[in-house]
C-alpha cells in the first residue's frame, strides 16, 4: 500500500522525530528496532514506549547478534566509551551498522508492500559515521531496487531521510512542533538501566547543546551534572 511506511525507530532522539514526521505526512507507520547487542536496553525500552504513544501500527523488535562482532565501544564492553570529542570515525560507530538495519528494513518493506523507508541518520550532527552521509542514503536507495523483487518489477523504494541536513537544534524545534515528548527518548551510549544520560559521551552533548541553541528546556535525565 502507497500509504505505509517502515520507520526505523532506535529509542534516540532523531528517530522518535522521524516518527512523527512520518505520520504528520499521512503514512501507516510499521516501526522497527534492533536488540544488537548494544551496550544498555535502555533505547529499547524507549522505542517500545514511543511506539505505544505513537500508536504505530506495528512495532517489532529484532534480535541480532552484532557483539559477537564487536569493533565498537557500543558492541563490545571492553572498549570505553569516549568522553572527549575524537577526530576521524569514533570508536563507538557500530561497523556496517546502518547498511544492515536498512537492509532488514528493506525486507520487511517488501512484505508489507511498503515502498518508504525512514531513518533518522543526519549529515551535520552525525559523529563522523560513514553510514549517516548522504551518499549512502542515495548508494543504498540504489542498492534497494536492484536487489528486490519488487524494485526491479519498477515498484520502487525510496528511503527517507528527512533529518540529512537538519541541525540538532532544527531537529528538536520541528520535533516540538509535532508534539514528540522528548523525555522519552534514550540517546545517551551509555545510559543506565532507568534509562538516565550519563552527559559525557559524544551523543549526550551533541543532545544537550541541541536543547540550547534550540532555546527549549531539556529534559533529559542524566545521571549526573557535567
Amino acid at each position: 500500500m502507497s500509504d505505509c511506511a517502515v520507520v526505523l525507530l532506535s529509542g534516540g532522539l532523531d528517530s522518535a522525530t522521524v516518527l512523527a514526521i512520518a505520520q504528520q505526512q499521512g503514512y501507516q507507520c510499521h516501526a522497527i528496532s534492533f536488540d544488537y547487542g548494544q551496550r544498555h536496553q535502555s533505547e529499547l525500552v524507549a522505542a517500545t514506549k514511543i511506539a505505544e504513544t505513537a500508536t504505530v501500527t506495528q512495532h517489532l523488535i529484532l534480535p541480532m547478534a552484532l557483539d559477537l562482532i564487536g569493533g565498537s565501544a557500543l558492541t563490545d564492553m571492553q572498549i570505553e566509551v569516549p568522553v572527549h570529542a575524537q577526530s576521524g570515525i569514533p570508536v563507538t560507530y557500530v561497523p556496517a551498522r546502518n547498511t544492515i538495519f536498512l537492509s532488514l528494513a528493506l525486507g520487511w518493506a517488501e512484505v508489507l508492500h511498503a515502498r518508504h523507508i525512514f531513518i533518522g541518520v543526519n549529515a551535520l550532527d552525525y559523529s563522523g559515521y560513514p553510514d549517516c552521509r548522504p551518499e549512502f542514503i542515495e548508494a543504498f536507495e540504489k542498492l534497494a531496487n536492484v536487489a528486490t523483487r519488487a524494485g526491479v518489477e519498477g515498484d520502487s523504494f525510496t528511503i527517507e531521510a528527512p533529518l540529512l541536513h537538519l541541525s540538532k537544534a532544527e531537529i528538536i524545534q520541528l520535533g516540538v512542533k509535532l508534539g514528540v515528548d522528548y523525555s522519552d527518548t534514550v540517546s545517551c551510549y551509555q545510559a543506565d538501566e532507568q534509562g538516565r544520560a550519563c552527559g559525557r559521551c559524544d551523543s549526550c552533548r551533541l543532545r544537550r547543546q541541541g536543547f540550547v541553541d534550540a532555546g527549549i528546556e531539556d529534559q533529559t535525565l542524566y545521571q549526573a551534572t557535567s
